[in-house]
């Protein structure tokens, strides 16, 4: 007879399983026939505690084994994301077939393409139209990765960590080294929001080591542009010196060469070689007339790896033998046209003789006119030309232009009248621009005799020092007006100019473009006031051309004087009335005359 249990509808239970196999683990009288009726009740009693405890093992085993998956399933979920980041990042890590290189074949350029390729194609072509950007150039593609701007400066320091790596700038000191490397060469750039234009455009290129040619309006960043890539040379060089025996780590010949037109400018640009260079211990030095020889000679001879220098007193220290090139591998030509303008072509080509032939060559300016491009390119190797705007001659958009038509003689009492217009506060810093060094000094008495104070002005007459102080006084704003004849217009970045006034207007219409460019710099807005007279009509149609490509208002009584342009043979300074061209028609610049 079967011994089945049954629940209440008929179905077997798990019991009846449970009580069978403990059936079968009974001891052997259990299931005698023979047995007593008390030993079979004895049985029965053995085969339920058995049933008992193997429910009791298997609702344990349950429990152990559900809390475990819970358990399981829990970190499952916890650990899911960090798989996918992991398999994500070695998938990125992991290169494609084709392009496996080894550690002894990545290059800097290599490294650096691959960092702008974060950069999508899109997204560099829309940054470009909205700058009006345009990368040209031999070997240039502006669809090539290499070339693709950065869009910040996390994006700039990465690449610049990168170069670090490559270049084996740290030693042994590992990747804390590296970022603390890096962070020190960025930290002049605190306070800014996103690198400018010029900046975005022009450090992937330089950081591949391609010779640059940088035209962008004034003001719109390009010192650090070309001075911060430098500091990998400098940072190269100082390490092999030190390795050399050096004991101060430094190289004793200059490794970073740029050279200025103008004494004003190149104190300006070597304000900002001081702050960078201190990233590496590098020294600078700023070289010009105008002061003694001795001072700049016993500075040299201390060791410096920066020169930001005009280039006759450069030359000057270099024909003494008390500075050598020999060693300079990074070259900048800042405001190039304007010293190719000024007659320092021959200078400029002396300067490159003594230089390293394998050297990274750099020019930068606000305009680039035809017949400077020819010259300018022998200097430099397969350039990549980065333009901002139109390489056209053209004045900055910013700037809101006011241009009066008037008598020469009621220029004094015009004067008085715009200044107690815009001179609103002791803050307001206002420039007056004339032509002449003599004119200068007659503006600067006749406003001081109308009760005028806090005029200082700069010029050619007053000594170095003179002109240095009466900069830094206006920069500082303990002197809101400054009085500057042309010396003073090209390339000095002096913050928060908010008026122009051109009391006579500058012989050439580049200059024009260049003054008014003292003000709406850093993005800001501006306005330019221009005195015209019946002695400047000769230009009346180069001004009418600069009004109407920015959009502003045109004067009748200007367009009275014709808008005609007279074409130049070239640009040249005080050569537009003589042919100085030679039989094949290519341009003659004309002779640096020194007297000793």
């Amino acid at each position: 007879m079967s011994s089945a249990v049954t629940n209440g509808n008929g179905k077997k239970s798990a019991k009846r399983k449970r009580s069978e196999q403990a059936a079968e683990d009974a001891p052997a009288a259990a299931t005698d026939n023979n047995l007593t009726k008390e030993q079979k009740k004895k049985a029965k009693k053995e085969k339920k505690k058995l049933a008992r405890e193997s429910k009791k093992r298997e609702e344990t085993a349950a429990a152990t084994a559900t809390g475990e998956e819970e358990q399981e399933e829990k970190k499952e979920k916890k650990e899911k994301p960090k798989k996918k980041k992991a398999k994500k990042e070695k998938k990125a890590k992991k290169p494609a077939a084709a392009d496996v290189t080894t550690a002894a074949d990545v290059t800097p350029a290599t490294t650096t393409k691959a960092l702008v390729s974060e950069v999508s194609q899109a997204e560099a072509e829309a940054f470009r139209a909205e700058h009006s950007i345009t990368v040209s150039g031999d070997n240039v593609s502006d669809s090539a990765a290499s070339l693709r701007p950065i869009l910040s400066f996390d994006q700039a320091k990465a690449m610049m960590a990168q170069r670090v790596r490559d270049e084996g700038l740290v030693g042994a000191g590992g990747e804390a080294a590296v970022q603390k490397l890096t962070t020190a060469f960025f930290a002049s750039t605190a306070g800014f929001a996103r690198p400018t234009p010029i900046q975005s455009q022009c450090w992937p290129i330089l950081l591949a080591k391609r010779d640059v040619v940088g035209i962008a309006e004034t003001g719109s960043g390009k010192t650090l542009a070309f001075l911060l890539p430098s500091l990998l040379h400098i940072k190269k060089t100082m390490l092999a010196a030190g390795s050399n025996g050096n004991k101060n780590g430094r190289a004793a010949a200059p490794i970073v060469l740029v050279m200025s037109p103008t004494r004003e400018l190149a104190m300006q640009t070597a304000e900002v070689a001081v702050e960078l260079g201190s990233a590496c211990n590098a020294k600078s030095i700023c070289i010009y007339g105008g002061v003694s020889k001795d001072a700049q000679v016993r500075e040299l001879r201390g060791g410096v790896q920066i020169v930001v220098a005009t280039p006759g007193r450069l030359l000057d220290l270099v024909n003494d033998g008390a500075l050598t090139l020999a060693s300079v591998d990074y070259i900048v030509l800042d405001e190039a046209d304007r010293m190719l303008d000024l007659g320092f072509e021959e200078d400029i080509r002396n300067v490159m003789r003594q230089v390293k032939q394998q050297r990274q060559t750099l020019m930068f300016s606000a305009t680039w006119p035809q017949i400077i491009q020819k010259l300018a390119s022998e200097f430099l190797a397969s350039p990549v030309k980065v333009a901002i705007g139109s390489q056209d001659l053209q004045a900055c958009k910013r700037v809101k232009q006011i241009v009066e038509v008037m008598d020469s003689h009621a220029r004094d009492a015009r004067l008085d009248q715009l200044l107690r217009q815009y001179q609103k506060t002791k803050d307001t810093k206002l420039i007056i621009f004339v032509l002449y060094k003599k004119e200068a000094v007659r503006v600067e008495s006749m406003l001081a005799r109308k009760g005028w104070t806090g005029i200082q002005a700069i010029h050619g007459d007053k000594h170095q020092n003179d002109r240095t102080n009466s900069l830094q006084s206006f920069k500082t704003g303990r002197s809101p007006i400054l009085i500057a004849t042309d010396v003073a217009a090209r390339g000095l970045d002096i913050p928060d100019v908010e008026y122009v006034i051109n009391y006579s207007f500058p012989l050439t219409i580049e200059d024009y473009v260049h003054r008014i460019g003292r003000t709406g710099r850093a993005g800001k807005e501006g306005l330019a006031h221009t005195l015209f007279t019946d002695f400047d009509k000769a230009r009346a149609g180069e001004l009418v051309n600069v009004l109407r490509e920015a959009g502003q208002e045109v004067p009748e009584k200007l367009t009275r004087f014709g808008t005609h342009v007279k074409k130049k043979e070239h640009k040249l300074y005080g050569a537009h009335y003589k042919d100085m061209s030679t039989a094949s028609g290519a341009p003659v610049a004309p002779k640096r005359i020194t007297f000793d």
